[in-house]
């Protein structure tokens, strides 16, 4: 299978220059970067893609079995980084794609120079001595929506996890979003996102981590990120003052150069 085409692979940026792979979130696709990426361009090769079932994906390519753990999108990734050959990869994984690359990284470290986890959650169920934001009976609720009605839960849905009601716009763009995404495809990635549990996978990850937490997030809390930044060996925690679970949206600016400064301190930038 042609890897490039079965995730609609594009390159942009410095031909040479050190890879830089931007994942995007449940319901999202490539183009949620796009206000992020100008700003890495002249420096890096950057490498943006859809996962199977999302933006321009091949959705021949999509089987319930391979996409039924979060291993089934390492395994793209990884496949991805070796059809192109990339190494000293800066892998940029916003929401579920942050544990994502936590488990291609925990694989193949030798093939990731840093990780950057925009608003990250190894876990959305409570538990005992953790609070990941929902109840199982929460996710129930919200899957049995999602299956009965996709397209009324994306707009209901979408306007809460972007946040900023004073913004309209920007839930209007992830509703439509949603709205593109093939909806038995949605179903089953929503339940792998918000069913998973990767707590114990976090302390695999050796690769030097930067953990971007908004300060209001409806999906992912404060909590949740200071989770995660305490159980990766090598991490760094940076607070957004930004609403929502998009702040590549929200505030693309405030994003990139928090990212931009974490590779800077790293000398990668």
């Amino acid at each position: 299978m042609d890897i490039r085409t079965r995730n609609a692979v594009t390159l942009s940026g410095r031909p040479g220059g050190q890879p830089m792979v931007f994942a995007h979130g449940f319901g999202c696709d490539q183009a949620m970067w796009r206000l992020v990426t100008p700003a890495f361009e002249p420096d890096y090769q950057l490498v943006l893609f859809d996962y199977v079932g999302a933006g321009n994906s091949d959705l021949n390519a999509w089987t319930p079995e391979r996409y039924s753990t979060l291993d089934g999108y390492a395994d793209d990734v990884l496949e991805l980084c070796a059809e192109l050959d990339l190494r000293d990869v800066v892998f940029v994984g916003h929401s579920v794609s942050s544990m994502v690359g936590a488990l291609a990284a925990a694989r193949e470290p030798e093939r990731f120079a840093e990780l950057v986890m925009v608003c990250p959650s190894p876990c959305y169920l409570d538990d005992a001595g953790y609070t990941g934001g929902f109840t199982r009976p929460d996710i129930e609720e919200l899957l049995e929506s999602l299956d009965s009605n996709y397209l009324g839960w994306s707009a209901a849905m979408a306007p809460v996890i972007m946040g900023n009601p004073d913004r309209p716009e920007l839930g209007a763009e992830l509703t439509n979003s949603f709205c593109r995404t093939d909806p038995v495809i949605a179903g089953q990635f929503a339940r792998v996102t918000f069913l998973s549990d990767n707590r114990a996978d976090l302390a695999r990850v050796e690769v030097p981590t930067l953990v971007l937490q908004s300060r209001h997030d409806a999906i992912a809390p404060v909590s949740v990120g200071e989770y995660v930044h305490d159980r990766l060996p090598d991490s760094e925690l940076v607070l957004l003052e930004v609403n929502g679970h998009c702040p590549q949206l929200s505030d693309p600016d405030l994003t990139a150069a928090a990212i931009g400064a974490f590779l800077a301190d790293r000398g990668t930038r």
